[in-house]
């Protein structure tokens, strides 16, 4: 694995600039209550987050009342709101960030062919003095002002170089390269900073920073392009978040120059151990799920189903992963169980569930999974526990359903009739319940007497047609021990009895006793 070779003195720091708040939040369906988003700024502080754009302020009332409360309380990073190269907009975005400790004032125009002509409508020189009066007014108020060309990635150099040097005359401290439609790729993006940084002049007394969008996927990767040419300061989201594809993830930005610091001689002040909280966090209020095979932060980033791949994992976690799953706030690797895992990883959750079995039979419970994993698209634990007490019993059951009679309707009580084989002795008794199911389960309870609760109850067909057979799953739990019983049939009564008597037989197994008295309590 790659470890940071270089001090943070020796190497340097890139800032954090987090825009899930103001360019996140303009995800269609992404809309953030206050208090939503007064939950993120404050975990976005906490984990070292540089400056955190609470908004755009004069979109709405509701967005210049969360900056206006986002600057109240944020006490580490700088709060920063976006703005139009307009007046109002500046005026609005100084007022919702008054009570900041630390504010910035971040304002764009367009600046590309497209954007003057179509969505402007403004020569090059009516967009170079929009510049002057935009940065001239925002120092005004602030000596902290970050500016943005607009689709700069599109804009002739000539004019990019001409109005980046007017907005550092006019006192911006921040200079902004967005792609704005993620339109270029590394290499083109770590040249624009490269040049601009040797042609502007004054270009080392600004900050620039990169915005990039994830249109092509290409966000992460031109984020760091422009770190390698020059810029000091990347804008990111959660998760990604962000307009059309989204932007560049901030966990990816900050696990990369982490990870690679072999060939990114860079660092962050982000703790990285909080990473997945805040993904959970911006997925829930936002309701954007997070990908399950989403780099750093996705359900499956630190699982394993492959054989060849839980095998290397167990032996050394290097093998497979070049990050720890606890430096970024998940508690461990997951061996997930399915048709593609090995012996090795077979052989260890058998024993974390408690099992250890000699070569033949781990061989025979081994197959036996891999014929279950081949019907089943997830294994769970329980899955394997019930195979292997399968595997252990010999196919042996102590208890069988011989018949079984149900009355049910809408004129009386329900009623079952259960007879059950235990070790060739039929007993029937019968029950009334709360509807079939209940009834059926009370009899069967009256002749196994026991104090094992019920904790699933399930029913699925096992195919589409009307005569499909039904697949009944039971669950029932005693103290820690947990068995699944599972019994299929046209008749969804048979099928609900069979899977709890296999339930039951499976508990007697868990008991380590091979007679139904092993049920009873005490």
């Amino acid at each position: 694995m790659n470890t940071e070779t270089a001090t943070p003195a020796k190497r340097d720091r890139v800032v954090i600039f987090d825009t899930t708040l103001r360019d996140g939040e303009q995800s269609p369906g992404a809309s953030m209550t206050l208090e939503q988003k007064l939950q993120v700024a404050e975990l976005l502080d906490e984990m070292g987050v540089d400056i955190i754009e609470a908004g755009f302020p004069i979109a709405s009332n509701g967005d210049f009342e969360a900056v206006s409360e986002i600057a109240k309380r944020v006490k580490r990073a700088v709060v920063c709101g976006l703005a139009r190269a307009g007046n109002a907009d500046i005026d609005r975005a100084a007022e919702a960030l008054q009570h900041a400790e630390r504010r910035r004032i971040h304002t764009f125009i367009g600046t590309s062919p497209l954007h003057r002509e179509f969505q402007l409508q403004l020569d090059k020189d009516q967009v170079h003095e929009r510049v002057v009066s935009s940065v001239t007014r925002a120092r005004n108020y602030t000596d902290d002002v970050e500016w943005s060309p607009m689709d700069a990635t599109r804009t002739e150099h000539d004019f990019l170089c001409r109005v980046v040097e007017t907005a550092i005359k006019c006192g911006a401290t921040t200079i902004n390269i967005p792609d704005t439609v993620g339109y270029a790729t590394p290499d083109e993006f770590r040249e624009l900073i490269r040049m601009l940084v040797e042609r502007v002049p004054n270009a080392d007394t600004v900050v620039f920073s990169t915005h990039c969008h994830d249109d092509l996927g290409l966000a992460v990767a031109n984020s760091l392009g422009g770190v390698t040419g020059g810029a000091r300061q990347i804008e990111c989201t959660i998760n990604g978040l962000g307009e059309r594809a989204g932007n560049a993830a901030l966990e990816e930005v900050v696990m990369a120059i982490k990870t690679r610091a072999d060939i990114l001689p860079f660092y962050t002040d982000i703790d990285a151990t909080l990473l997945m909280r805040a993904s959970k966090l911006v997925a829930a209020v936002s309701a954007f799920p997070v990908q399950y095979n989403k780099a750093i932060v996705g359900k499956n980033a630190f699982a394993h189903e492959s054989g060849i791949h839980q095998d290397g994992v167990l032996k050394n976690a290097q093998t497979y992963e070049i990050m720890r799953p606890e430096d970024v706030g998940v508690k461990s690797t997951s061996l997930v169980m399915g048709k593609h895992s090995g012996r090795h990883a077979f052989r260890e959750k058998l024993i974390a569930l408690g099992f250890e079995l000699g070569d033949n039979a781990l061989q025979d419970a081994f197959r036996r999974f891999k014929d279950l994993a081949d019907r089943k698209k997830h294994v769970f634990d329980e899955d394997i526990a019930a195979l292997v007490e399968d595997e252990m019993t010999q196919q042996s059951e102590t208890i069988r359903l011989v018949a079984l009679t149900v009355i049910a309707g809408t004129g009386g009580p329900q009623k079952a009739i259960v007879t059950l084989d235990i070790d060739g002795a039929h007993q029937t008794r019968e029950a009334t319940g709360d509807g079939p199911v209940d009834a059926m389960f009370k009899a069967i309870k009256s002749i196994v007497p026991h104090e094992a609760t019920l904790q699933l109850y399930q029913v699925a067909a096992v195919t589409e047609e009307s005569d499909a057979q039904a697949d009944v799953s039971v669950r029932l739990g005693e103290g820690d021990k947990i068995v699944t019983g599972r019994g299929a049939d046209t008749d969804t009564m048979v099928a609900s009895a069979k899977a709890y008597v296999s339930a039951l037989n499976k508990l007697v197994t868990r008991r380590g006793k091979s007679k139904p008295e092993a049920l009873k309590a005490g």
